[in-house]
Protein backbone atom coordinates (compact mmCIF):
# COMPACT_ATOMS: atom_id res chain seq x y z
CA UNK A 1 0.00 0.00 0.00
CA UNK A 2 1.37 3.12 -0.95
CA UNK A 3 -0.47 6.03 1.13
CA UNK A 4 1.39 9.50 0.90
CA UNK A 5 1.14 11.77 3.51
CA UNK A 6 0.02 14.01 3.74
CA UNK A 7 -2.86 13.41 1.39
CA UNK A 8 -3.90 9.84 3.31
CA UNK A 9 -3.25 8.32 6.38
CA UNK A 10 -2.53 4.62 7.17
CA UNK A 11 -3.33 4.42 10.42
CA UNK A 12 -7.26 4.04 10.52
CA UNK A 13 -5.68 0.87 8.18
CA UNK A 14 -4.15 -0.71 10.85
CA UNK A 15 -5.86 0.35 13.17
CA UNK A 16 -9.04 -1.24 11.92
CA UNK A 17 -7.00 -4.32 10.33
CA UNK A 18 -6.21 -5.02 13.95
CA UNK A 19 -9.98 -4.94 15.20
CA UNK A 20 -11.21 -7.29 12.46
CA UNK A 21 -8.53 -9.04 12.43
CA UNK A 22 -9.05 -10.00 16.01
CA UNK A 23 -12.37 -10.34 15.44
CA UNK A 24 -11.47 -13.99 13.38
CA UNK A 25 -12.16 -12.82 10.01
CA UNK A 26 -9.82 -12.89 7.30
CA UNK A 27 -8.00 -9.29 6.73
CA UNK A 28 -4.24 -8.94 5.15
CA UNK A 29 -1.55 -9.31 7.64
CA UNK A 30 0.40 -6.28 8.33
CA UNK A 31 4.24 -7.35 7.25
CA UNK A 32 5.92 -4.18 7.32
CA UNK A 33 5.24 -0.92 7.77
CA UNK A 34 6.58 2.89 7.33
CA UNK A 35 4.17 5.29 8.58
CA UNK A 36 6.68 8.40 8.21
CA UNK A 37 6.85 7.68 3.92
CA UNK A 38 3.38 5.92 4.12
CA UNK A 39 4.06 2.77 2.39
CA UNK A 40 2.35 -0.85 3.56
CA UNK A 41 3.70 -3.96 3.02
CA UNK A 42 0.85 -6.15 2.81
CA UNK A 43 -0.01 -10.24 2.37
CA UNK A 44 -2.24 -11.05 -1.03
CA UNK A 45 -5.56 -12.06 -0.85
CA UNK A 46 -5.10 -13.31 -4.40
CA UNK A 47 -6.76 -11.75 -7.51
CA UNK A 48 -10.93 -12.65 -7.57
CA UNK A 49 -12.98 -10.27 -6.01
CA UNK A 50 -17.06 -11.38 -5.49
CA UNK A 51 -17.86 -9.09 -7.63
CA UNK A 52 -15.85 -11.23 -10.65
CA UNK A 53 -16.81 -14.22 -9.15
CA UNK A 54 -20.36 -13.98 -8.40
CA UNK A 55 -23.24 -15.67 -10.47
CA UNK A 56 -26.37 -17.46 -10.06
CA UNK A 57 -25.27 -20.82 -9.03
CA UNK A 58 -22.89 -19.79 -6.38
CA UNK A 59 -24.16 -16.80 -4.62
CA UNK A 60 -25.79 -18.22 -1.87
CA UNK A 61 -22.27 -20.26 -1.16
CA UNK A 62 -20.34 -16.87 -1.06
CA UNK A 63 -22.63 -14.74 0.55
CA UNK A 64 -23.12 -17.23 3.09
CA UNK A 65 -19.15 -17.27 4.19
CA UNK A 66 -20.03 -13.17 3.75
CA UNK A 67 -22.54 -13.31 6.62
CA UNK A 68 -20.55 -15.49 8.93
CA UNK A 69 -17.82 -12.63 8.53
CA UNK A 70 -20.34 -10.09 9.01
CA UNK A 71 -21.84 -11.88 11.80
CA UNK A 72 -18.33 -12.15 13.11
CA UNK A 73 -17.29 -8.20 13.06
CA UNK A 74 -20.44 -7.22 14.38
CA UNK A 75 -19.86 -9.50 17.48
CA UNK A 76 -17.01 -8.15 18.04
CA UNK A 77 -18.12 -4.18 18.17
CA UNK A 78 -17.15 -1.90 21.55
CA UNK A 79 -18.41 1.54 21.98
CA UNK A 80 -16.49 4.21 21.74
CA UNK A 81 -13.44 2.58 19.72
CA UNK A 82 -14.67 3.52 15.83
CA UNK A 83 -15.86 6.82 15.34
CA UNK A 84 -19.44 7.24 15.32
CA UNK A 85 -22.16 6.96 12.36
CA UNK A 86 -24.03 9.73 14.11
CA UNK A 87 -26.26 12.02 12.67
CA UNK A 88 -24.28 14.79 11.37
CA UNK A 89 -22.56 12.05 9.00
CA UNK A 90 -25.76 10.37 7.72
CA UNK A 91 -27.27 14.08 6.73
CA UNK A 92 -24.19 14.94 5.35
CA UNK A 93 -23.90 12.01 3.02
CA UNK A 94 -27.70 12.60 2.37
CA UNK A 95 -26.34 15.82 1.21
CA UNK A 96 -24.68 14.90 -1.57
CA UNK A 97 -27.82 13.68 -3.38
CA UNK A 98 -29.42 17.51 -4.00
CA UNK A 99 -25.71 18.81 -4.36
CA UNK A 100 -24.00 17.06 -7.06
CA UNK A 101 -26.78 14.61 -8.95
CA UNK A 102 -29.77 16.79 -8.67
CA UNK A 103 -27.94 20.16 -8.83
CA UNK A 104 -25.26 19.37 -11.09
CA UNK A 105 -25.69 16.22 -12.48
CA UNK A 106 -29.46 16.98 -13.72
CA UNK A 107 -28.83 20.36 -13.51
CA UNK A 108 -32.33 21.57 -11.97
CA UNK A 109 -32.88 22.28 -8.52
CA UNK A 110 -35.66 21.65 -5.87
CA UNK A 111 -38.29 23.82 -5.63
CA UNK A 112 -39.50 25.01 -1.61
CA UNK A 113 -42.26 22.43 -1.59
CA UNK A 114 -40.20 20.19 -3.44
CA UNK A 115 -37.10 20.54 -0.57
CA UNK A 116 -39.29 20.63 2.05
CA UNK A 117 -41.13 17.22 1.29
CA UNK A 118 -36.94 15.61 0.81
CA UNK A 119 -36.16 17.41 4.03
CA UNK A 120 -39.25 15.67 5.88
CA UNK A 121 -38.16 12.33 4.11
CA UNK A 122 -34.62 12.57 4.95
CA UNK A 123 -35.93 13.36 8.58
CA UNK A 124 -37.65 10.29 8.72
CA UNK A 125 -35.26 7.80 7.28
CA UNK A 126 -32.12 9.26 9.36
CA UNK A 127 -34.64 8.73 12.56
CA UNK A 128 -34.99 5.06 11.75
CA UNK A 129 -31.15 4.67 11.11
CA UNK A 130 -30.42 6.23 14.48
CA UNK A 131 -32.46 3.63 16.46
CA UNK A 132 -30.71 0.91 15.06
CA UNK A 133 -28.65 -1.18 17.34
CA UNK A 134 -24.82 0.06 17.04
CA UNK A 135 -21.97 -1.96 15.67
CA UNK A 136 -18.93 -1.59 13.93
CA UNK A 137 -19.78 -0.95 10.38
CA UNK A 138 -17.26 -1.28 7.85
CA UNK A 139 -19.35 1.26 5.47
CA UNK A 140 -17.64 -0.61 2.01
CA UNK A 141 -18.97 -4.32 2.75
CA UNK A 142 -19.45 -5.05 -0.76
CA UNK A 143 -18.77 -7.88 -3.52
CA UNK A 144 -15.68 -5.62 -4.76
CA UNK A 145 -14.42 -5.34 -1.32
CA UNK A 146 -14.42 -9.08 -0.76
CA UNK A 147 -11.70 -11.40 -2.20
CA UNK A 148 -12.60 -15.12 -2.52
CA UNK A 149 -10.03 -16.57 -0.71
CA UNK A 150 -9.60 -19.03 2.38
CA UNK A 151 -10.51 -18.23 5.27
CA UNK A 152 -13.56 -16.97 3.01
CA UNK A 153 -13.99 -14.18 2.43
CA UNK A 154 -10.67 -11.92 2.33
CA UNK A 155 -11.63 -8.37 3.39
CA UNK A 156 -10.03 -5.06 2.26
CA UNK A 157 -10.96 -1.34 2.04
CA UNK A 158 -12.41 -1.08 5.69
CA UNK A 159 -10.35 1.79 7.02
CA UNK A 160 -13.38 4.03 6.95
CA UNK A 161 -15.01 1.56 9.79
CA UNK A 162 -17.20 3.39 12.09
CA UNK A 163 -19.87 2.61 14.55
CA UNK A 164 -23.49 2.68 13.41
CA UNK A 165 -26.26 1.25 12.16
CA UNK A 166 -26.80 -2.44 12.71
CA UNK A 167 -28.31 -3.05 9.07
CA UNK A 168 -25.24 -0.72 6.62
CA UNK A 169 -23.32 -3.43 5.73
CA UNK A 170 -26.22 -5.82 5.07
CA UNK A 171 -27.12 -2.94 2.50
CA UNK A 172 -23.73 -2.60 1.40
CA UNK A 173 -23.40 -6.45 0.33
CA UNK A 174 -27.31 -6.76 -1.27
CA UNK A 175 -27.38 -3.30 -2.88
CA UNK A 176 -24.97 -3.21 -4.94
CA UNK A 177 -23.76 -0.88 -7.54
CA UNK A 178 -22.50 -3.12 -9.84
CA UNK A 179 -24.98 -6.58 -9.72
CA UNK A 180 -28.45 -6.63 -8.98
CA UNK A 181 -30.40 -9.52 -7.32
CA UNK A 182 -34.14 -10.83 -7.29
CA UNK A 183 -36.14 -9.55 -4.01
CA UNK A 184 -36.82 -13.16 -3.55
CA UNK A 185 -33.01 -14.16 -2.83
CA UNK A 186 -31.94 -10.77 -0.93
CA UNK A 187 -35.04 -11.71 1.24
CA UNK A 188 -33.97 -15.19 1.42
CA UNK A 189 -29.94 -14.13 2.31
CA UNK A 190 -31.53 -11.37 5.04
CA UNK A 191 -33.30 -14.14 6.75
CA UNK A 192 -30.88 -16.03 6.99
CA UNK A 193 -28.59 -13.47 8.30
CA UNK A 194 -31.26 -12.56 10.98
CA UNK A 195 -31.69 -16.31 11.92
CA UNK A 196 -28.33 -16.17 12.35
CA UNK A 197 -27.21 -13.01 14.08
CA UNK A 198 -30.45 -13.99 16.69
CA UNK A 199 -28.33 -17.31 17.22
CA UNK A 200 -25.11 -15.41 18.04
CA UNK A 201 -26.82 -12.87 20.40
CA UNK A 202 -26.84 -9.65 18.20
CA UNK A 203 -29.28 -7.47 19.18
CA UNK A 204 -31.13 -7.44 16.15
CA UNK A 205 -34.89 -6.87 15.66
CA UNK A 206 -37.22 -9.60 17.44
CA UNK A 207 -39.34 -9.85 14.24
CA UNK A 208 -37.75 -10.03 10.59
CA UNK A 209 -40.46 -7.73 9.60
CA UNK A 210 -39.04 -5.16 11.62
CA UNK A 211 -35.05 -6.12 10.68
CA UNK A 212 -36.35 -5.85 6.77
CA UNK A 213 -37.33 -2.35 7.34
CA UNK A 214 -34.77 -1.36 9.00
CA UNK A 215 -32.39 -2.51 5.89
CA UNK A 216 -34.77 -1.25 3.46
CA UNK A 217 -34.99 2.55 5.27
CA UNK A 218 -30.93 2.45 5.84
CA UNK A 219 -30.36 1.41 1.78
CA UNK A 220 -32.53 4.35 1.51
CA UNK A 221 -29.98 6.45 2.77
CA UNK A 222 -26.75 4.94 0.86
CA UNK A 223 -28.41 4.75 -2.18
CA UNK A 224 -29.05 8.54 -2.29
CA UNK A 225 -24.92 9.00 -0.53
CA UNK A 226 -23.98 6.58 -3.87
CA UNK A 227 -26.10 8.79 -6.41
CA UNK A 228 -24.48 11.92 -4.99
CA UNK A 229 -20.95 10.45 -4.83
CA UNK A 230 -21.28 9.06 -8.15
CA UNK A 231 -22.46 12.37 -9.85
CA UNK A 232 -19.37 14.24 -7.80
CA UNK A 233 -16.59 11.40 -9.28
CA UNK A 234 -18.46 12.05 -12.57
CA UNK A 235 -18.18 16.08 -12.57
CA UNK A 236 -15.71 16.88 -9.58
CA UNK A 237 -12.96 14.39 -10.83
CA UNK A 238 -13.41 14.28 -14.40
CA UNK A 239 -14.35 10.35 -13.74
CA UNK A 240 -16.47 8.30 -15.86
CA UNK A 241 -17.64 4.45 -14.96
CA UNK A 242 -19.54 5.22 -12.16
CA UNK A 243 -22.41 7.67 -12.89
CA UNK A 244 -23.08 5.35 -15.63
CA UNK A 245 -24.07 3.07 -13.00
CA UNK A 246 -26.58 5.91 -11.35
CA UNK A 247 -30.19 3.96 -12.70
CA UNK A 248 -29.33 0.93 -10.74
CA UNK A 249 -29.37 3.06 -7.69
CA UNK A 250 -32.54 5.26 -8.84
CA UNK A 251 -34.07 2.27 -9.33
CA UNK A 252 -33.19 0.79 -5.52
CA UNK A 253 -34.78 4.11 -4.10
CA UNK A 254 -38.22 3.82 -6.36
CA UNK A 255 -38.71 0.11 -5.08
CA UNK A 256 -37.97 1.22 -1.38
CA UNK A 257 -40.11 4.01 -2.27
CA UNK A 258 -43.07 2.15 -3.72
CA UNK A 259 -43.67 0.10 -0.02
CA UNK A 260 -43.84 2.42 2.48
CA UNK A 261 -46.67 4.98 2.38
CA UNK A 262 -44.20 7.34 4.51
CA UNK A 263 -41.51 7.56 1.76
CA UNK A 264 -43.91 8.28 -1.51
CA UNK A 265 -42.90 12.17 -1.17
CA UNK A 266 -39.42 10.92 -2.14
CA UNK A 267 -41.24 8.87 -5.01
CA UNK A 268 -43.00 11.99 -6.51
CA UNK A 269 -39.51 13.25 -6.98
CA UNK A 270 -38.23 11.01 -8.60
CA UNK A 271 -40.74 10.96 -10.83
CA UNK A 272 -40.36 14.37 -11.84
CA UNK A 273 -36.03 13.87 -11.72
CA UNK A 274 -37.08 11.10 -14.23
CA UNK A 275 -38.05 13.46 -16.91
CA UNK A 276 -34.05 14.80 -17.36
CA UNK A 277 -32.98 10.90 -17.54
CA UNK A 278 -31.15 12.03 -20.79
CA UNK A 279 -28.69 13.84 -18.73
CA UNK A 280 -27.48 10.42 -16.97
CA UNK A 281 -25.84 9.43 -20.12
Amino acid sequence: MDAPPPREDCRPFLKVAGLLRGAGVHVPDIIAQDLHLGFLLLSDLGTTTYLEALDGSNADALFRDALDALIRIQLASRAGVLPPYDETLLRREIGLFPEWYVDRHLGTTFTAAEAQAFRDVCDRVVSSNLAQPQVYVHRDFMPRNLMVAHPNPGILDFQDAVYGPITYDLASLFRDAFVSWSEERVLDWTVRYWESARRAGLPVAADFASLYRDFEWMGLQRHLKVLGIFARIRHRDGKSGYVEDAPRFVEYVRAVCRRYRELAPLLGLFDRLEELKPALT
